[in-house]
């Protein structure tokens, strides 16, 4: 039972949050006194509407500005208190509605499974809606995106956040054209994850020009900062990436242009994997043709590390030099040269190469008798 009468002031704070209100609840608080000019998020005003709990606002103003331009510069997201009425705005009702049918596609395209996968849009410098977490993306509503600032604290939203976040977070913070990203499991794509290798390029237009070379992450355990982190090297120039033994990123300027970088990277995986089964060369587009595509590619705004021409050594415009392969190790260019993240207990990949050579002899020789 609440004590009767008893109030606690929070006139200090820019931002009274859903964790404030159950915290005075807890309290057996009955009131909370906060400053006139609080941003009360619309999840904590819920709360305490409907527990009783009433909320003064006071004639006092807290000391800090605010930042009252949700345009400014990227950089100035630091200390800058998070604007919760984004929450509410008629943008972010309709970011909310893309993200929904993002989901809704990831699932029907079975790129995610149970409540995998997450989804994220940089609405403001310092605020990020985002996907719950244990909700499958074929069921979420638009009343189930949370809001949070760039550090991951939620500001809004009735479920908590997705627990891998912080890996959306790191890319905002380092690529300031991603204003969306996008996680999931396409299997395909995922199979290169797993086995620590790339995909060939300059055999398709469109994977070219949409997503290019692919970059490899080594891994670390979803959900922890270090996990975010191994995105860093790569991000910049390339807006797609493995992540070794996990899945996929993608980030772009729109929730739905991420999703498209997903399925143009699983449509090729799948492609490519198809063509090896015929048992015939794949045929690859010419370097002067792939130059063209690059210029394209320039054109529309979008990252590869082959623009860099200081770096063309190590990434070269194809990779001509292994015609017949579809998996290829990565280069320094693709990221994760360390084998051990992604070979695990066999050793090496030539260890893993000679085992299926081995195994693949023994095959043949036995349907031969």
């Amino acid at each position: 039972m609440r004590n009767a009468g008893k109030s606690i002031d929070l006139a200090g704070r820019r931002l009274l949050a859903m964790r404030d209100a159950q915290d005075a609840l807890a309290a057996g608080a009955t009131s909370i006194v906060a400053a006139a000019n609080c941003v009360v998020t619309p999840s904590a005003r819920d709360f305490l509407q409907q527990h009783g709990i009433e909320l003064v606002m006071s004639g006092r103003e807290t000391g800090a500005r605010t930042n009252a331009n949700p345009a400014a510069d990227a950089s100035a997201h630091e200390g800058r208190t998070p604007n919760a009425r984004l929450y509410s705005t008629p943008e972010a009702e309709a970011i909310k509605k893309e993200i929904c049918t993002v989901g809704r596609k990831l699932w029907l395209r079975q790129f995610v499974d149970g409540n995998g996968g997450n989804i994220t849009y940089r609405i403001g410098p310092n605020e990020v809606l985002c996907t719950p977490t244990l909700v499958s993306k074929y069921d979420l509503t638009p009343e189930d995106i949370c809001l949070t600032d760039l550090e991951g604290n939620q500001i809004a939203g009735p479920k908590p956040r997705t627990s891998e976040l912080l890996l959306h977070l790191e890319i905002f913070k380092a690529v300031p054209e991603a204003r969306a990203a996008v996680h999931c499991h396409p299997p395909h794509a995922t199979a290169y994850a797993i086995t620590g290798r790339v995909p060939p390029n300059m055999i398709i237009p469109e994977f070219e020009v949409f997503v290019g070379k692919v970059a490899i992450s080594p891994y670390e355990t979803p959900g922890t900062k270090a996990f975010a982190e191994t995105v860093l090297p790569y991000v910049k120039d390339h807006n797609t990436v493995l992540l070794a033994n996990h899945g996929i990123i993608c980030w772009a300027d729109t929730v739905t242009h991420a999703e498209w970088y997903a399925e143009v990277l699983e449509t090729y995986c799948w492609t490519l994997m198809l063509a090896a089964q015929l048992g015939v060369p794949i045929a690859r587009i010419s370097e002067e043709q792939g130059t063209d595509l690059l210029e394209l590619k320039k054109k529309l705004g979008l990252p590869d590390i082959r623009f860099d021409t200081s770096r063309m050594k190590e990434c070269q415009l194809s990779d001509l030099e292994i015609p017949s392969s579809i998996a290829l190790e990565p280069t320094p260019c693709d990221g994760c040269t360390n084998n051990d993240n992604t070979v695990g207990a066999l050793g090496s990949h030539a260890d893993l190469d000679a085992l299926v050579r081995s195994v693949t002899d023994a095959v043949m020789e036995a349907i031969g008798k």
